[in-house]
């Protein structure tokens, strides 16, 4: 069956009495139905002429006033036309709209399981259908609209980029099924529609509380692949093709329709739905609230209508029915504080009126932060725990099983040797600070960087130290052979086309996403060859906000999950980032040493008063200084706002004051250093069981 995203209206004629309709219809025949709608349709062309002599203005209003309560005669509106019956009268109209599609000899008819190509996509599933599913115009001789599987989207595509499903070991892609979910999705749906159509069953595992739901549906996506490339036997091409009914849309979408002798007017559906009224819809979401809080314990309940899972509170962000069905939100005013929360949930959920209390409070604490009430706000408890099971959920939320990384005994402190570091995307030499500051000896340190001033900064700072090699992709097997071997190799590469916040990135694969695997590469050669059980460690850095497929993509290459650590535990400002490695204890809790500066005031110079206890991540852009909603500056002096100098963002990454005051570069130049850097109390905390395995000061 199609599932259309419009509504069609289906408007009786006003001479049908709604009790006798059916009654005194269903019995007769078409011939009779075949006259009186002529001579209704001589009667609507006689009107319409009469009407044209008019003013225009007046025939627009006399339109508008009737299409709301009169039918919408052929004239008016296109009618699909009735199913033939026998005996019918053949003399109705015949509108443009009512004549059948696709019959320019090209195949690919209405129902039909296609491939389709379009520009920058691999061949993908989809569906034939009617003009009227997308709510456009026709679609031009040539050409087929198609509704795609996975997403439901549709296209026009003309017949020479098309290709029957039974091209299936053609058309298929496999890299694109590894690691596309969306195309992995898409040969589900298709695979289901052909089989259910071929009448072929396959096994699946029977569901329990053991059995995991995606596993049984990849054992089932295994079997159709197979059944798909071996030429969907033992009915092979033929038994895809669609049943009558779904060669005809019409009949079997909306079969009241077409029992019914009287022809249906349709009218395409407009453009953008009329919002419902959030008022009717609040007694029926109060229901599905009392019904799924009576009985529980923990802070579980129901978020819109329709909404099958019981779901937590939103702790950030908003839930997927808040974001459809919501017509305003209120957002937290209190920086670093990315919550909202949808008014209307928020009136049902703590009290009549609780929206506008919040929304006039300047500043408004959540219920997430407010103290008192035990944390208790209507319906809402806050959990006492909820901070330790936000930070399990970014710890924990892997959907891949790796072998644990090998454990290296620590070394006796006589047969300790200094650390041979290779760095890549290097920065401003942040590994080989903390090294420092660690006492770890280090007796090479190769670094990869092609930014200049980066480069300036760790020429200056560590009086040259930092054997730079230029771009990584030009780093062979050959130089590491020359100037390793390496006990640790670190980096992170940028994060401009993988982060979720760029709404132009381009993911792993392209732009630099794809230095990744320049990282991998070179990790991969300089691993110790089997027999030689010396320390090896490595670190790989990289955002949090990533796409979920490059986060698999990554823990997949490097076989283990990453480890989520925010920087706002040991430092004053948020920095929420994954880490991929084998160092030792990456696990263990984040705990901040006595020299570290918690808050923003102590990072600030003297006459200087912090507005905000922690600033929000400090990235490149000059913004980022800005906190909260209203994009306030995070400093007060002198009776005026003001923004965080060089000096304290410096303090703020953990970095000596003046690191990054080198050959005269402005205060934006610098800040990009500081925003494409590491936190320095978070590297050492990484880097701190190193000290067992190395020779230290």
């Amino acid at each position: 069956m199609y599932n259309p995203f419009h509504r069609v209206f289906y408007m009786e004629p006003k001479w049908v009495l709604p009790g006798t309709k059916k009654a005194s219809t269903m019995g007769q025949p078409k011939d009779h139905f075949g006259t009186l709608f002529s001579k209704i349709t001589h009667n609507q062309q006689q009107q319409q002429q009469q009407q044209q002599q008019q003013q225009q203005q007046q025939q627009q209003q006399q339109q508008q006033q009737q299409q709301p309560t009169d039918p919408a005669s052929p004239t008016v509106a296109t009618t699909p036309e009735p199913v033939a019956m026998a005996g019918g009268d053949k003399t109705s109209p015949k509108t443009a709209d009512t004549e059948p599609e696709y019959e320019d000899g090209r195949g690919f008819s209405i129902g039909e399981l296609v491939w389709g190509k379009l520009r920058g996509f691999s061949w993908w599933p989809g569906r034939v259908v009617s003009w009227w599913m997308t709510g456009r115009s026709r679609a031009a001789e040539g050409t087929r609209w198609v509704m795609w599987f996975g997403d439901g989207k549709f296209s026009v595509v003309c017949v020479e980029k098309l290709l029957p499903l039974s091209s299936f070991s053609n058309a298929f892609h496999q890299p694109t099924y590894s690691k596309q979910p969306m195309y992995k999705k898409a040969i589900y749906e298709v695979l289901q529609v052909a089989s259910t159509r071929a009448g072929k069953a396959f096994i699946a595992c029977p569901e329990s509380d053991e059995t995991d739901t995606s596993k049984s549906v990849d054992l089932q996506s295994k079997q159709m692949i197979e059944w798909a490339k071996t030429g969907f036997q033992p009915t092979g091409p033929k038994g895809l093709e669609p049943p009558e009914e779904e060669r005809n849309p019409y009949k079997e979408v909306y079969p009241d329709v077409w029992v019914e002798p009287e022809a249906a007017a349709y009218t395409p559906p407009p453009a953008k739905k009329p919002r419902k009224s959030t008022a009717a819809e609040k007694p029926k979401v109060k229901e599905m609230i009392d019904e799924g809080t009576r009985g529980k314990t923990a802070f579980f309940i129901r978020l819109n209508r329709g909404c099958d899972l019981y779901i937590p509170p939103p702790q950030g962000g908003l839930a997927q029915g808040c974001q459809v069905l919501s017509t305003r939100v209120n957002m937290v005013n209190s920086v670093n504080k990315c919550r909202c929360f949808c008014v209307e949930c928020v009136d049902l959920l703590v009290g009549p009126g609780a929206a506008q209390i919040a929304i006039k409070e300047d500043p408004w604490s959540c219920y997430m932060c407010e103290k008192g009430q035990k944390g208790v706000f209507g319906l809402l408890e806050r959990r006492t725990d909820w901070p330790c099971r936000l930070q399990h959920f970014f710890a924990n939320n892997h959907d891949q099983d790796f072998e644990p990384p090998k454990l290296y005994p620590p070394v006796m402190a006589e047969k300790r040797q200094p650390i041979r570091v290779l760095s890549l995307f290097d920065g401003i030499a942040t590994g080989l600070l903390v090294l420092k500051e660690l006492g770890i000896q280090v007796e090479r340190y190769v670094a990869s960087e092609v930014c200049e001033d980066s480069v300036t900064v760790g020429i200056v700072r560590h009086q040259g130290r930092i054997m730079y090699v230029g771009d990584v992709r030009n780093v062979t097997r050959k130089h590491l052979h020359e100037w390793g071997p390496f006990d640790l190799v670190i980096g992170g590469s940028p994060c401009n086309d993988l982060s979720i916040v760029n709404p132009a990135r381009k993911g792993l694969y392209e732009g630099t996403g794809r230095l990744f695997f320049e990282f991998y590469r070179l990790l991969h050669e300089a691993r110790p060859k089997e027999g030689d059980n010396r320390p090896f460690f490595w670190l790989f850095e990289n955002v949090v906000a990533m796409g979920v497929s490059d986060k698999r993509d990554i823990s997949r290459f490097l076989e283990c999950n990453p480890v989520m650590i925010d920087a706002k535990e040991v430092s004053a400002a948020h920095r929420a980032r994954y880490f991929w490695g084998n160092l030792p204890g990456m696990n263990r809790p984040l705990t901040a040493m006595c020299t570290d500066r918690l808050d923003l005031q102590e990072c600030l110079e003297h006459g200087r008063t912090a507005k905000f206890g922690k600033v929000r991540t400090i990235t490149t852009r000059s913004n980022s200084i800005k906190q909260g909603k209203d994009q306030h500056f995070p400093v007060f002096m002198n009776e005026k706002e003001d923004i965080l100098w060089c000096t304290e963002m410096e303090r703020v990454f953990g970095f000596p004051v003046h690191y990054t005051d080198v050959s005269n570069m402005s205060r934006l130049a610098r800040q990009r250093l500081l925003g494409r850097s590491w936190s320095v109390p978070v590297i050492r905390h990484l880097f701190a069981p190193l000290k067992e395995y190395f020779a230290c000061v």
